[in-house]
């Protein structure tokens, strides 16, 4: 007759650690940002102050308008040029990118990721349950994510 026996069992601790991979984790949240009624110039001189290729133009209430970058202002300096008047007189409400694509704070980093991908967009604003900017999320942000986590912990 032959007998099995199993020794005593030691149960496996099978819980991950998480690590945090939202987009809020790793967003920007001290952002420079414009208001509509801003002059082109005070955006090219920002832009230049603080070694920044654009930024989001937000009302009084902080509820997101559009967002001004570089190439807004070089499609006025081009403007400018072509009718032999250089000058940036124009307001950011007048050359600002209205129809914006945001993403929420609770995003997943790797689903932001993929966002960047499809939209070829170089930053997205966050704005939360209200609409109101909370922050900023670039793909530098992502590539800081993904250097700061555990590979064996991505979730």
């Amino acid at each position: 007759m032959v007998k099995s026996y199993q020794g005593a069992q030691i149960e496996k601790d099978t819980s991950v650690e998480t690590q945090p991979v939202s987009v809020s984790d790793y967003m920007s949240t001290r952002l420079i940002t414009f208001h509509p009624e801003q002059s082109m110039m005070e955006v090219v001189d920002q832009l230049l102050k603080h070694r920044i290729s654009g930024a989001p133009v937000v009302n009084d209430q902080k509820e997101l308008c559009g967002v001004i970058s570089e190439g807004d202002c070089l499609k006025e300096v081009v403007k400018g040029k072509y009718h032999n008047h250089p000058i940036m007189d124009g307001k950011v409400k007048d050359h600002m990118a209205q129809n914006v694509i945001t993403i929420l704070p609770g995003t997943n980093i790797f689903e932001a990721a993929n966002m960047f991908l499809e939209k070829k967009i170089r930053r997205f604003p966050v704005l939360d349950e209200t609409g109101k900017l909370v922050g900023q999320i670039s793909q530098k942000d992502i590539m800081r994510a993904v250097k700061n986590i555990k590979s064996e912990n991505w979730r």
